[in-house]
């Protein structure tokens, strides 16, 4: 299937932790993300396929990059812009998830660029879980709403 390039979808996990609301990011592979810790931490996202309702481009997204199917009850969060202009459609999902059993799907690319030689890189360096304060500082700025909105909502509903 062809896919819509300039919109993703994608889901941010969460569960209670002993310091209160805690979310699972995405340390993204490849060669562009390595030595980037701050302002990189991202919510597992990706690309819609033509035809693919948006919740279940979020769910394969999940599975393809964590190795994990979800299975609980997704919420929307809504749609935000990234930097480079690609729309993301975010929902929230309450869950669990061990950061060390992650398997994440690999992809090629051309590295360094020019170059002829084709590397493999796994889509997912590294997922860890956060308090939301935490996330919000080293996450990418562009995706912070949507871990603003999760944080909103949880405080809505009493949490």
């Amino acid at each position: 299937m062809a896919t819509q390039t300039r919109l993703s979808a994608g889901i941010l996990l969460y569960r209670y932790g002993r310091d209160g609301a805690e979310v699972l990011l995405i340390q993204p592979g490849g060669p562009y993300w390595r030595r980037k810790t701050s302002g990189s931490w991202q919510v597992p996202k990706g690309g819609v396929e033509a035809g693919e309702e948006l919740l279940e481009a979020a769910l394969r997204e999940f599975e393809e990059e964590l190795g994990t199917r979800l299975t609980g009850t997704c919420v929307p969060l809504g749609r935000i812009r990234q930097a480079g202009g690609k729309q993301v459609e975010g929902f929230a999902c309450q869950g669990d998830l061990d950061p060390a059993k992650v398997v994440s799907a690999v992809f090629e690319m051309e590295w360094p660029p020019r170059s002829g030689r084709i590397a493999t890189y796994p889509e997912v360096d590294e997922a860890r879980w956060f308090t939301i304060p935490d996330a919000l500082e080293c996450m990418l700025p562009s995706q912070r709403p949507l871990v603003e909105r999760l944080a909103e909502m949880l405080d809505g509903a009493g949490h």
